[in-house]
């Protein structure tokens, strides 16, 4: 139900009436508002009981200059708007962070880069103290966030593997080279022997770690490295990559594609190529967003916890920024099989067995 405020002369209540109707003094109202110390419980219940009587609303600009706090936070994207209004990963992250957020006054700022000049335009909104924290997500090799992060020194943290200055970084990751590693090793126990992968991008960390995964399990079976192609996470990098493999070699009988997308692109392509999807070709793909369990055939593939990760992320955050208490730290949060290995958080990982295997 929405509240409707008192009016006085036609305007909305000012502290000083606030702390009038409190029967306190207008700097323990002011303390009592913005959370200050040295505040009895009779003194902030007295407030509170006027703040809801009179529909107060605190001034946001007026308790930052005291608290010298913004209350809000940055979500970080380095990637074009068109693919962040298209990919279910995005929207995945955003209700994680919104599910962290849901309680508490703290807003969300989203800066999606601009292609060529993200850098310098991010680096100006976070270092001149609009918000007190970032969280940063598909972050590239040379988006140099990583050491804008260092240099500017708000508390910040990384959904997904940093390439450098790991230890002075905190992120919040599933581990990448185990998924890929048992796609692939699915594939092998369906009998599979000519494995190939369409990679994500090489200047993506998650891009590294799953082809990483991949070779591993080929080694570890004695198995040839299949064809590999690929680049960007999208389903028509899926199906370039996937033209490429099949006129690299023609006899593959597995695809591990780097992302559900790619997947989804990689299925069209073997349709096409009259390929029968699992009977002359497995594919697995990464992520399980959404668009896996819709596929035609429906799209066995390795489970990306994006949502999850964020509410991780948006946690640790509001903790390392004093929003929160140890306590509520992990307060909703799914802890089986999360293991912390200094500054990083790994989610476990999953594979979900569907009919394109």
């Amino acid at each position: 139900m929405r509240r409707e405020h008192t009016v006085i002369n036609n305007r909305i209540p000012t502290l000083e009436e606030v702390a009038l109707a409190a029967g306190v003094s207008r700097s323990t109202a002011s303390r009592a508002i913005n959370g200050g110390s040295k505040v009895s419980p009779e003194a902030q219940a007295a407030v509170d009981a006027a703040i809801a009587r009179l529909g107060y609303i605190p001034n946001r600009a007026a308790r930052s200059l005291v608290t010298r706090r913004t209350e809000s936070i940055a979500l970080v994207v380095p990637e074009p708007d068109v693919r962040v209004l298209s990919d279910p990963f995005f929207s995945a992250v955003i209700r994680g962070l919104n599910a962290a957020l849901r309680e508490s006054d703290i807003q969300l700022v989203l800066l999606i880069a601009q292609p060529g000049d993200s850098s310098a335009r991010i680096s100006r909104y976070l270092m001149n103290g609009h918000v007190d924290g970032a969280i940063v997500v598909s972050h590239h090799r040379e988006d140099e966030l990583e050491e804008l992060v260092i240099k500017s020194r708000l508390p910040a943290v990384f959904v997904g593997r940093p390439f450098s200055r790991t230890a002075e970084l905190n992120t919040v990751d599933v581990d990448n080279v185990a998924g890929g590693r048992v796609a692939t090793e699915h594939l092998i126990k369906r009998g599979r022997k000519n494995i190939a992968h369409i990679c994500g991008p090489s200047d993506m960390a998650a891009g590294e770690d799953r082809a990483a995964g991949w070779r591993q399990a080929l080694d570890a079976a004695g198995l040839p490295h299949g064809p590999m192609s690929g680049g960007e996470f999208t389903s028509v990098m899926g199906a370039t990559a996937m033209e490429d493999i099949l006129a690299a070699d023609p006899t593959i009988d597995a695809v591990f594609a780097g992302s559900d997308l790619m997947a989804i692109g990689a299925l069209r392509v073997l349709e096409r190529h009259a390929r029968r999807v699992p009977e002359d070709v497995a594919v697995v793909g990464y992520d399980n967003l959404g668009v896996a369990a819709t596929a035609s055939p429906p799209l066995t593939t390795v489970v990306n916890p994006v949502t999850e990760m964020a509410k991780w992320a948006t946690s640790e955050l509001l903790f390392n920024l004093g929003y929160i208490t140890a306590e509520e730290r992990h307060a909703g949060l799914d802890i089986a099989g999360v293991v912390r290995e200094g500054n990083m958080i790994l989610l476990p990982t999953v594979l979900v067995e569907r009919e394109s295997s």
